[in-house]
């Protein structure tokens, strides 16, 4: 890992550089992409299955046969642990409900504000060195408590032309409508168009490679709303003497073995908590199956050394971490400062593993700095807002003159007309 020590703040930017490819590498292979979904539909959609994941499908749509056969590889210790999961994040989402907003802006004027579903949602699950049935969850568990319509689901299948039992299982838990076994940008292009088999949807959800995620954003230019431009996942602690550096060492990993270009960095005053979780991340990488996974993400890593809180927490908030993990002595200073971030682990007995899977939160997270304006999925995020008013005779009135006004100010007269008529209409 590369360390650092006391970084001067017109360094930072290049020292927080992500590993990811810029847009301008990926948009052209992404661009070809969706053109030919949109004018060929599945044709186009098996041809890059067959390329990308090396297998040729008759059918992309999962059975009901399928799902069940998956549900019986799934052992019970495995289907408890996922219903307990989705059981705590069912308890966190659903406490995101509210109430309408109405109030009365002044006699006779009523206004109000209720939230409505998104009809239809796509979920994108990626599937290729790790079955993320855990995203499912997170997405098709708030999904439904909005009262989605219609969930569409979207995963690359192996080479044998399935996806995991897990995810199959978890999918059908959770309420999922439609399956399918596309991935990657034709996925994306798929949801964004609809073709012959794969319905259009409203929005789509759930993380990615960096293609993936540059598809959602070009997905944005046909009408198709996304969560966030989610991408390699990424992991910032902060942690002094107070820290268990096994701890911080095995959280660090936990990321890491995400992907190659996934990212973890180290924050602390402490030099000597440096050394150690260096030396812990030598010893727990050689036990892990992604091991080689690991090393490669190991090295956009950093370990970083700043000599006071208030550095620290400067250049954490220039960062916005994905993930965050606070534990340090004066954690009360951490927490009430950080301004940018995706979502925020507390002490040493807060792992981010447990957001990732059953603590209640949710894992689907702002990648990439943009945890300075993005917000992490909740139920929030598969409903919109929409605002009604009634205004009776008395309170047009009581706005009717400030509307003329304000109208003839803008040089729009059939505005102010709308309002005269009635006005008019009561005298």
């Amino acid at each position: 890992m590369n360390k650092i020590f006391n970084p001067k703040i017109e360094d930072w930017k290049d020292i927080l550089k992500r590993p990811t490819q810029t847009v301008d590498a990926i948009e052209g292979v992404v661009n070809a992409i969706f053109k030919e979904v949109e004018a060929d539909g599945d044709v186009i959609l098996k041809k890059y299955t067959e390329q990308f994941d090396k297998v040729t499908l008759e059918a992309m749509m999962v059975t009901k046969p399928e799902i069940e056969v998956a549900t019986q590889k799934v052992s019970e210790p495995l289907k408890k642990a996922i219903e307990l999961a989705k059981a705590n994040i069912e308890v966190f989402h659903k406490a995101q409900i509210t109430r309408r907003v109405e109030v009365e802006t002044t006699n006779g004027v009523r206004c109000w504000q209720e939230k409505r579903p998104i009809q239809k949602v796509g979920l994108y699950i990626p599937g290729g060195t790790a079955p993320l049935f855990s995203t499912i969850l997170m997405l098709a568990v708030p999904a439904t408590i909005a009262g989605c319509q219609e969930i569409v689901l979207c995963s690359p299948p192996n080479q044998k032309g399935e996806l995991d039992p897990a995810i199959l299982y978890t999918a059908s838990l959770c309420g999922v409508t439609k399956i399918f076994k596309v991935g990657g940008i034709q996925a994306i292009a798929g949801m964004t168009f609809g073709t012959e088999t794969i319905p259009q949807v409203y929005k789509i959800f759930g993380p990615g490679n960096q293609y993936v995620t540059v598809a959602k954003q070009l997905a944005t230019k046909f009408g198709v709303s996304i969560d966030m431009p989610a991408g390699p996942s990424e992991l910032l602690v902060v942690a002094d003497d107070t820290a268990n550096a096994a701890f911080v060492a095995s959280d660090l990993l936990s990321q890491a073995e995400h992907g190659v270009d996934s990212q973890v960095i180290l924050v602390s005053t402490s030099k000597k908590m440096i050394e150690a979780v260096e030396e812990e991340v030598a010893l727990q990488l050689e036990e892990l199956p992604r091991k080689e996974i690991a090393k490669k993400a190991i090295t956009n890593s950093k370990l970083i050394f700043v000599e006071d809180d208030q550095t620290a927490i400067d250049l954490i908030n220039e960062y916005g971490p994905e993930h965050y993990i606070v534990c340090m002595e004066n954690e009360d200073f951490y927490v009430e400062n950080t301004l940018n971030a995706g979502s925020v682990f507390i002490g040493n007995y807060t792992p981010e593993s447990a957001g990732d899977y059953a603590s209640g939160t949710n894992h689907t997270l702002p990648t990439n700095g943009y945890a300075k304006q993005y917000s992490g999925v909740n139920l929030d995020s598969f409903m919109k807002n929409m605002t009604f008013q009634k205004i009776s005779s008395e309170g047009i009135q009581h706005i009717g003159n400030a509307i003329e006004l304000m109208a003839e100010a803008e040089g729009l007269q059939a505005h102010k007309n709308a309002v005269t008529l009635r006005l008019n209409s009561l005298k």
